[in-house]
């Protein structure tokens, strides 16, 4: 399924400035690997650069953990 929308779906979104160029998830050459190395290199700059480093991670996995899966089933 990702690979139908990289093909596809990314060149679109692209073409018509509705995605971030920023943007990793379901775009071509582009992974949680690089997503992980441009932050390293962003933070890496700014220490250089002496500016302060604010990080928020969000934990979605758990949210679904709590949502009813027969509620869920019976929605879709």
């Amino acid at each position: 399924m990702e690979r139908v929308i990289v093909k596809y779906l990314s060149d679109y979104l692209y073409e018509h400035k509705l995605i971030s160029r920023q943007q990793h998830g379901f775009i071509r050459r582009k992974s949680m690997s690089t997503n992980l190395l441009e932050t390293l290199n962003d933070w890496t700059l700014a220490i250089d650069n002496g500016d302060s480093i604010t990080a928020a991670y969000i934990d979605f996995a758990k949210a679904f953990d709590n949502v009813s899966h027969q509620k869920l089933f019976h929605k879709l």
